[in-house]
C-alpha cells in the first residue's frame, strides 16, 4: 500500500513537471492557475495606470505653474510699461503747466504793449493838437510881422513912430517867429520818435501774438499727448486686471491638484470675524487676501526644503507643525519668488513667515481661543492678518491712505514708494474682490 502511495505520488510530481516545462514552452505563460496570473496581472496594470495617473498630475502641475510664471512676468512688464507711462504722464503734466505760465506771461506782455501802443497813440495826439496851436500862432505871427513891416518910412520921419519902437516890436516878432519854427520841427521831430515807437510796439505786439498762437499749439498738443497716454495707461490696467483673473483661475487650479483649497465663503465669514475683532474693515483684509492667497486658493505649492527658508525659520517651523500634530514634510508653504530675490516659506492665507506667525501666537490664540494657533486654519490664518494690519495707525479707522500704507508693510516692511503698486492692487480688489466670487 505504501508503495502504491509513494508510486502515485511520483506519478504526479512527473505529470506536474512535464505540465510545467510544456507551460512555458507554449510562450513563457503559467497557465496551471489562471486564477492566480491574472491577479497578478491585474495589479501590476493598477500599478501602471496609478504611476501614469501622477505623472499625469505632475505634468499638468509643472505646465500650470510654468502658464502662472508666464502671466505673472506679463503682470511685471505691464506694469513696469504703467510705471514709464506714468513718469510721461508727469512730464506732460509739467510741461503743460510751465507752457501755461509762458502763457500767462505772454499775454501779460501783450496787454502791457497794447497799453504802452495807446499812450503813444494819445501822446501823437496831443502832439498834433499841439502843433496845430503852434502854426495857428505862427501864422498869426507871420500876418502881424508883415503889416510891421508894410509901416512906411515917411510916417517914421514924420514921427507918427519911433524908429527905435519900431525896430525893437520887429525884432521881437522875429524871435518869436523863429522860436515858433523850432517848436514847430521839435514836435515834428516828436511825433516821428512816437509814431516809429509805436511801430516798433505794433512789431513786438505782433511777435507776441505769434509766440501766444505758438503756446496755445503747444498746449493744445500737450493736452492731446495726456489724453493718448492716460488712454494707454488705462487700457494697460484692464489688461492686468484681466490678467489678475486669468492667474486666480490658474492659482485655483494648482491649489486643487496640490490638495488644501479653502472656499470663498469661509473666507468671507473669516473676514467678517477678523473685522469684527480687530476693527481693520473686512474689504480691505479680502483685498489682501486676493493678493497674497488668491481668497486662500493658492497657499503654497512647495514644501519646507524647496522654499529655501533659512535654517533659523526652518526650525521654528517644525516646531510650529509638531505643536500641532502636523507632518512638516507634507505641509505646503510658499514657493521662492521669481521675480525678484527672495526666499518661500510663507504659511497658509496670510503667507506668514514662521517668525513671524510665533511673534503672534499668543495674540491670536487670545482672539480666536486656538491654542496653539494654527496658520492653515482659515480663522486664525485670517485674524492674524487683520492683527499685524491693525498696527498701522489710521487703519482701523478705514483710512485709506493708512491701508495703502499698511499693505506695503506688509509686503516689505517699508512704506517706500517703489512698493506703491502693491498697495494699489490691495485697495483696488478691496473694492472689487467680489467679482472673483462670482
Amino acid at each position: 500500500m505504501e508503495k502504491t502511495e509513494r508510486k502515485s505520488i511520483l506519478i504526479f510530481m512527473a505529470v506536474f513537471l512535464l505540465l510545467t516545462v510544456f507551460a512555458f514552452m507554449q510562450g513563457g505563460s503559467f497557465r496551471i492557475f489562471p486564477a492566480l496570473a491574472q491577479e497578478s496581472s491585474d495589479a501590476s496594470v493598477d500599478a501602471d495606470s496609478e504611476n501614469s495617473e501622477e505623472e499625469a498630475d505632475e505634468e499638468e502641475i509643472e505646465e500650470t505653474e510654468e502658464e502662472i510664471e508666464e502671466v505673472e512676468e506679463e503682470i511685471e512688464e505691464t506694469e513696469e510699461e504703467i510705471e514709464e507711462d506714468k513718469q510721461e504722464l508727469g512730464q506732460i503734466q509739467n510741461f503743460i503747466y510751465y507752457t501755461q505760465k509762458e502763457i500767462n506771461k505772454t499775454e501779460k506782455l501783450i496787454d502791457e504793449t497794447g497799453e504802452t501802443i495807446v499812450r503813444k497813440e494819445n501822446e501823437l495826439d496831443f502832439l498834433n493838437k499841439k502843433n496845430e496851436t503852434q502854426k495857428e500862432l505862427l501864422g498869426q505871427l507871420l500876418r502881424k510881422t508883415y503889416y510891421s513891416k508894410k509901416d512906411s518910412p515917411i510916417g517914421i520921419f514924420l514921427g507918427e513912430k519911433n524908429f527905435s519902437q519900431m525896430l525893437g516890436g520887429i525884432d521881437c516878432l522875429n524871435n518869436l517867429q523863429e522860436r515858433m519854427v523850432v517848436l514847430i520841427r521839435e514836435i515834428k521831430e516828436s511825433k516821428r520818435e512816437i509814431s516809429e515807437e509805436k511801430e516798433e510796439l505794433n512789431e513786438i505786439k505782433n511777435d507776441q501774438q505769434q509766440l501766444l498762437s505758438v503756446k496755445n499749439n503747444q498746449q493744445q498738443a500737450l493736452f492731446s499727448d495726456k489724453a493718448q497716454t492716460q488712454s494707454e495707461i488705462n487700457e494697460k490696467e484692464a489688461t492686468i486686471q484681466q490678467l489678475q483673473s486669468e492667474i486666480s483661475k490658474l492659482k485655483s487650479n494648482l491649489s486643487k491638484l496640490l490638495g488644501k483649497n479653502y472656499d470663498a465663503d469661509d473666507i468671507e465669514d473669516a473676514a467678517e470675524f477678523a473685522s469684527r475683532t480687530t476693527g481693520v474693515r473686512k474689504n480691505f483684509l479680502m483685498g489682501m487676501l486676493v493678493v497674497e492667497s488668491d481668497l486662500g486658493r493658492y497657499t503654497g505649492g512647495c514644501d519646507y526644503k524647496a522654499s529655501r527658508m533659512s535654517s533659523y525659520r526652518k526650525k521654528i517651523f517644525k516646531d510650529i507643525c509638531e505643536d500641532l500634530d502636523y507632518n512638516y514634510k507634507k505641509m505646503k508653504v510658499s514657493c521662492p519668488p521669481s521675480g525678484y530675490s527672495g526666499t518661500g516659506g510663507a504659511m497658509g492665507v496670510a503667507q506668514f513667515m514662521p517668525d513671524t506667525w510665533e511673534a503672534y501666537e499668543n495674540a491670536i490664540a487670545s482672539v480666536t481661543g486656538h491654542d496653539p494657533p494654527d496658520p492653515w486654519n482659515l480663522t486664525d490664518g485670517v485674524a492674524a492678518m487683520a492683527l499685524k494690519l491693525a498696527k498701522v495707525p489710521g487703519v482701523t479707522k478705514h483710512k485709506r491712505s493708512a491701508e495703502k500704507d499698511a499693505a506695503k508693510l506688509y509686503l516689505s516692511g517699508t512704506t517706500s514708494s517703489k512698493y506703491d503698486w502693491y498697495g494699489e492692487r490691495v485697495l483696488y480688489w478691496a473694492d472689487n474682490y467680489k467679482k472673483l466670487l462670482d
